[in-house]
């Protein structure tokens, strides 16, 4: 049985605090407040996120880091990758009680390790981490709803993870601790990179002449997306695949000459596209050497 939809593991209504709400801890503690807990606190440090506790969590009162916690049941550290391990180290060093209630992160980039020095003290952590861009707009709620959770916890405290994921609507995935980093490499290649890439497709388009790169990319773009998402390797489609060493070699040439910043980028994903054709046996071997002859 999946124990996220056993209404047994359901958590009980929380008091719930955010320290750190920015786009998503605004939009978390609004999806927990929507499936019936309630955001009682909340420690804002800039105009923008107190505007945001104003908007999404009407009813917490703002405090000290420390405050957030002695009012909360459940403790959101939304704050960036890199400032969690401190804060954790920080809010244990003021020796708060934080003995039996749930310490969350929703950083894809660490597992619940990071929330040691509160473990210690007898918190109980919880890595949940969203996998869903925020624009710090209203849909990034409904968003929410449609996407899925990593998810990573001590194993006694997995069901309350899942569950609290459930609540807010989305899908919980487990993630094990010693694999956080790989999974969060692998949203950053994904997800990351395409903005990079499509950017960097219009910015090609544009040189070109062409007047709304957008418009023409939209519908070739979401067909390579919906092809890949399907198929994987197999919804692989232009010259690399087809072993046209000539016509990758006069791109080449034309971003030598045009946009030289781009020849590298452009390299090392045909290399990494031609192993793939190849390992999937897409792209013969005699083709694949013309290919990489072309791509040094």
């Amino acid at each position: 049985m999946n124990t996220a939809h056993d209404t047994r593991q359901r958590p009980a209504r929380l008091a719930v605090g955010v320290i750190g709400p920015g786009r998503v801890g605004s939009v978390l503690g609004a999806a927990l407040e929507r499936a019936g807990h309630r955001v009682v606190a909340a420690s804002a440090v800039s105009e923008e996120s107190r505007q945001r506790v104003t908007a999404r969590l009407p009813n917490a009162r703002i405090g000290e880091p420390a405050d957030v916690v002695e009012a909360s049941d459940l403790v959101l550290l939304t704050v960036p990758d890199d400032a969690l391990a401190p804060l954790a180290g920080g809010l244990a060093a003021t020796g708060v009680t934080v003995a039996g209630k749930l310490v969350a992160h929703a950083s894809g980039a660490h597992g619940h390790g990071v929330l040691a020095p509160l473990t210690r003290a007898g918190a109980l952590p919880l890595a949940l981490h969203p996998v869903m861009t925020f624009t710090g707009r209203d849909e990034d709620l409904t968003r929410l709803a449609n996407c899925s959770f990593g998810v990573t916890s001590p194993e006694p405290l997995r069901p309350i993870a899942e569950a609290l994921v459930v609540e807010m609507g989305a899908e919980p995935v487990w993630i094990a601790e010693e694999y956080r980093a790989l999974y969060h490499a692998a949203l950053a290649q994904g997800a990351n990179h395409l903005v990079t890439l499509v950017a960097e497709s219009a910015s090609l388009l544009a040189l070109a002449g062409v007047d709304h790169p957008g418009r023409m990319l939209a519908p070739l773009l979401g067909a390579a997306l919906d092809n890949a998402l399907r198929l994987g390797i197999d919804g692989l489609s232009g010259p690399v695949m087809r072993g046209d060493a000539d016509t990758v070699a006069a791109h080449l040439a034309q971003l030598r000459e045009h946009a030289p910043e781009s020849v590298a980028s452009y390299v090392a994903l045909a290399r990494l596209t031609a192993d793939r054709a190849l390992a999937a046996g897409l792209l013969r071997p005699q083709d694949a050497e013309r290919l990489l002859d072309v791509l040094t």
